[in-house]
């Protein structure tokens, strides 16, 4: 008999009521509450997911502040940490800062290294990792666009210095954002592989655009897969089949998602048209990459997301789809007028191109 390892879901009280944005709506950074893990956790208790035998509830790992220092500069560090002790603050206009964000920012970075270091460890067979604030915006120097820590890249870092943990990572970041911060990481780092797939304002110049490829020995490491806005369900399943074969070529050890649903039709800061069952399909896909690579090991941190009422269908349809169960997403999901428009030509455009980027470096498609 076969015995199923759990699959871990790591999560805190302290991320459905600590770092509160300082002013109310509507503003950018009032999207990025308690709320967003509070609706979440009280939709899984609603539908029973903590009751199922193989899901686990985890609190982050315990880390000292030394681990911080693996990826962000002690000014960085001490910055974030005085303005949290003076009360809190604005560092521009897309980071805020309260009396709780260092803390509860130490503790999103223990969160994924507990989701990540948990699956290589073979204590889960995947994992989830509920934290906030976000993190792959943010690089060594600065924090960005809501993130305080660069939570995923942390976790890598803290698995190569002190697991001596050295294989092959795959990144793959479904964020409706270009996760810039993790890009600048790993630009020259052969042994990860960093795919983006975004919204892009193809009208003026940006960061993700198809041609920034890495670098050194790194270089056809950094995928960018930038897509238009108003993208829908099948087109974002079209765009990712791209990876198949560069995945298969690359053969990872691990995959970490860079879980974000900020592509999720109604999500206030995102222009692409997804519904949850989408999210079902993707990560049932890779799932099925995972088992064939690297024996289903895949971990699933917390991104961008912040429409309260789709964002917990979104978890729910991951969850079940590593559950290996059915998705029934909401009924206020069906029938939406736009399901069946497509932005397959300019799609298939910005497919060509960036296979021929990448051709030299991974072979014919």
């Amino acid at each position: 008999m076969i015995v199923e390892k759990p699959i871990g879901i790591i999560v805190d009280d302290d991320f459905t009521s600590g770092h509160i944005p300082p002013y109310p709506k509507p503003s950018f950074i009032s999207f990025e509450n308690p709320l967003r893990i509070k609706a979440i956790l009280n939709h899984l208790e609603r539908i029973q997911i903590f009751s199922h035998k193989r899901i686990v509830n985890v609190k982050p790992k315990e880390i000292l502040e030394a681990t911080l220092e693996l990826a962000h500069s002690k000014y960085h560090i001490e910055t974030i940490k005085r303005i949290s002790k003076m009360g809190g603050g604005l560092l521009d206009d897309e980071v805020f800062l309260t009396e709780d964000t260092f803390n509860l920012a130490k503790k999103a970075i223990g969160g994924a290294i507990e989701a990540i270091e948990g699956v290589i460890g073979n204590k889960y067979s995947q994992s989830l990792a509920l934290i906030r604030p976000p993190g792959h915006h943010a690089i060594r120097e600065k924090a960005s666009g809501l993130c305080i820590f660069n939570n995923i890249a942390n976790s890598i870092l803290y698995l190569r210095e002190k697991l001596d943990f050295h294989e092959n990572i795959a990144i793959i970041d479904i964020d409706n954002h270009f996760g810039d911060g993790l890009a600048q990481y790993f630009y020259d780092d052969p042994t990860v592989l960093y795919f983006s797939i975004h919204e892009f304002d193809f009208t003026e110049g940006d960061l993700g655009l198809m041609n920034e490829l890495g670098i050194d020995e790194g270089i056809g490491k950094n995928i960018n897969f930038p897509v238009p806005e108003g993208i829908t369900n099948d087109d974002f399943l079209y765009c990712l089949e791209l990876i198949d074969p560069i995945l298969k070529k690359f053969k990872p050890a691990l995959i970490i998602v860079a879980a974000g649903f900020d592509m999720y039709y109604a999500d206030p800061i995102g222009n692409c048209l997804l519904t949850s069952i989408t999210y079902f399909q993707f990560a049932k896909k890779i799932m099925r990459i995972a088992e064939n690579l690297c024996e289903g090991k895949i971990a699933f941190i917390l991104e961008g997301g912040y429409d309260i009422i789709g964002l917990p269908y979104c978890i729910e349809a991951i969850i079940k789809a590593l559950l290996n169960e059915r998705y029934d997403p909401p009924e206020f999901e069906d029938n939406l007028s736009f399901l069946n428009d497509s932005k397959r030509n300019e799609l298939e455009k910005i497919k060509t191109i960036l296979k021929s980027l990448l051709n030299p470096y991974w072979g014919s498609f």
